[in-house]
């Protein structure tokens, strides 16, 4: 089974288990449910547009807008760019990029739209604007989702007179039409039943999301990508190792296990027989001990330079672009063996 099959199936079984909402729920939101097949795609930089090549894979329809210069040529050129590697692993019937159609009129884009991904710039007053015109056009069982990785969803929300159970945060991993994570939240007046569609509606395409319970400063990926690069910071700055054998450490180390289960579930291995109660009674107290160790690098311009040479050295004249193909190719091999595992993995 290809993945681009795998995609049908999750999308059928998730069109069932949205309409098996309970009626108590739909009357909480207030939000009619509809199967999903048009997005609206407002901001078209590359984020909005490799969710654009995300959604077009999956077989839907999508409609964007921009009012930057030259917005629908980046845009289709940003497609084309994707649509190998996408294609590479298999689309689902209808899958077309002829699906994309592009409009400067953002009232017009999310009046047709089942599914709206915000991905315009990180400024507040900016997206708060946008999401109350959104709100105003887009039809009542139409829900608004933000790219947004440090905005909450109750600052968008406030300017949304109309709907405002139906915002709500959809956090890709970047790029998204690689990187399966999306982080999913509410606002204080988002309903629950919004929340799960979205989660059921991100999973039918092939996503992984996960729900924050509460809104929390730079969601969960990016913390944890924060915390781990904090003590990299830390251990260069102490000459404990190059920048280079810091990035050698996590790929070929822990790296390689957090590819296939999450660190908690990789404690239960560690317990061996015993599994994660063994772990925790044998293991725990030391590793706390640990943590308490652990400290905030000063991060001075020597430091940052220190990392820019680093990094500089280890891509060895090889592009940017270059680096990001290699990469997006690697990821979906992986994700294609992860695939073939089947249940045998989470």
């Amino acid at each position: 089974m290809t993945l681009g099959t795998a995609c049908i199936l999750r999308f059928q079984r998730a069109s069932r288990a949205t309409r098996s909402l309970s009626n108590r729920d739909l009357m909480e939101s207030d939000v009619p449910i509809t199967q999903i097949r048009k997005v609206a795609i407002v901001g078209t930089g590359l984020i909005g547009a490799s969710w654009a090549a995300q959604y077009l894979a999956s077989g839907l329809d999508v409609i964007a807008t921009d009012p930057a210069p030259n917005a629908e040529a980046n845009l289709r050129k940003n497609i084309d760019d994707a649509w190998d590697l996408l294609t590479s692993v298999g689309l689902p019937p209808g899958a077309s990029r002829d699906r994309l159609t592009f409009t400067a009129d953002l009232k017009e884009a999310v009046s047709k739209a089942d599914f709206v991904q915000e991905s315009v710039p990180e400024r507040l007053m900016l997206k708060t604007k946008v999401f109350a015109q959104m709100d105003e056009a887009a039809p009542p069982d139409t829900i608004l989702a933000s790219s947004a990785s440090a905005i909450t969803v109750d600052m968008v929300q406030s300017g949304c007179k109309q709907h405002p159970e139906r915002c709500v945060l959809g956090h890709p991993f970047n790029p998204p039409h690689i990187i399966p994570l999306v982080e999913v939240v509410g606002g204080a007046k988002t309903s629950e039943a919004v929340i799960e569609r979205t989660m059921t509606f991100y999973a039918s395409i092939g996503k992984k999301p996960i729900r924050l319970l509460k809104s929390v400063a730079g969601h969960v990926g990016n913390r944890l990508q924060a915390a781990l690069y904090r003590e990299i910071l830390y251990l260069v700055q102490q000459g404990v190792l190059t920048v280079e054998d810091a990035d050698i450490a996590v790929c070929y180390g822990p790296g390689l296990r957090w590819g296939v289960m999450g660190p908690s579930l990789q404690w239960h291995l560690g317990g061996g027989s015993g599994g994660i109660e063994q772990f925790v009674k044998q293991f725990m107290d030391g590793l706390a001990g640990l943590m308490k160790k652990l400290e905030m690098p000063d991060v001075t311009p020597e430091l940052t330079q220190t990392i820019i040479d680093g990094v500089l050295k280890e891509a060895n004249g090889q592009s940017v672009e270059q680096l990001a193909q290699a990469e997006n190719k690697l990821v979906l091999e992986l994700l294609a063996l992860r695939a073939k595992a089947g249940k045998a993995l989470p």
